[in-house]
């Protein structure tokens, strides 16, 4: 097997990691009060961000395990949606990176895909939503430098494949931007966007 092909799927089960690391400290800032907040997300409060996050973790621990994730999302459970993306995290947290390390295929729908593909999209989803719940808290905690600037060009090789039902159009950061409001801007979010209470 390719060295530089394994480094590339490790890289992938890291920057997962990392994201999901970085998202459960935004995590320690969410009261239940909190969960009414608007976020990023047209439509979405905080607390309705945090169920989709839960599931987005559910999917990829199920994509690990079982090497396939089924299309269908179930209705948030009721509880507590901060406590279920912590116990979401902790399942998924090291289960990548030897699914990556073989390098085998991930069944997503009906479309087979390598699972260090999988684990990237995973941290991109996992790492904005982050950012979309720091925002909906006050903005305090950006997406770290060097996560965010290793996961702009995996988001553009997802982005290549289509935006639709993916991203919305992107948005312009302003000049100067720091790594971080270029991935969210690219993602389609305002990342100077003042959000209502």
């Amino acid at each position: 097997m390719d060295d530089a092909v394994t480094a590339l799927r490790l890289d992938h089960a890291g920057l997962l990691e990392r994201a999901v690391a970085y998202t459960l400290v935004v995590l320690h800032d969410v009261t239940p009060a909190a969960l009414s907040r608007p976020t990023p997300c047209a439509g979405w409060d905080l607390g309705m961000l945090l169920w989709h996050l839960d599931d987005s973790l559910a999917a990829l621990h199920e994509a690990v395990d079982a090497g396939s994730v089924a299309p269908a999302s179930p209705p948030p459970a009721p509880g507590d949606p901060v406590a279920a993306c912590r116990a979401g995290a902790a399942r998924l947290v090291g289960a990548w990176t030897a699914a990556a390390r073989t390098g085998r295929a991930v069944t997503v729908g009906a479309c087979p895909l390598q699972a260090g593909l999988v684990a990237g999209a995973g941290a991109v989803e996992i790492a904005v939503h982050g950012w979309d719940a720091s925002r909906a808290l006050g903005g305090r905690r950006p997406i770290p430098r060097a996560l965010a600037a290793a996961l702009l060009p995996v988001a553009a090789t997802l982005a290549a494949g289509g935006r639709e039902g993916l991203f919305a159009a992107p948005a312009e950061p302003p000049p100067g931007a720091p790594p971080g409001d270029r991935l969210v801007a690219f993602l389609g979010r305002d990342p100077g966007q003042a959000l209502g209470a």
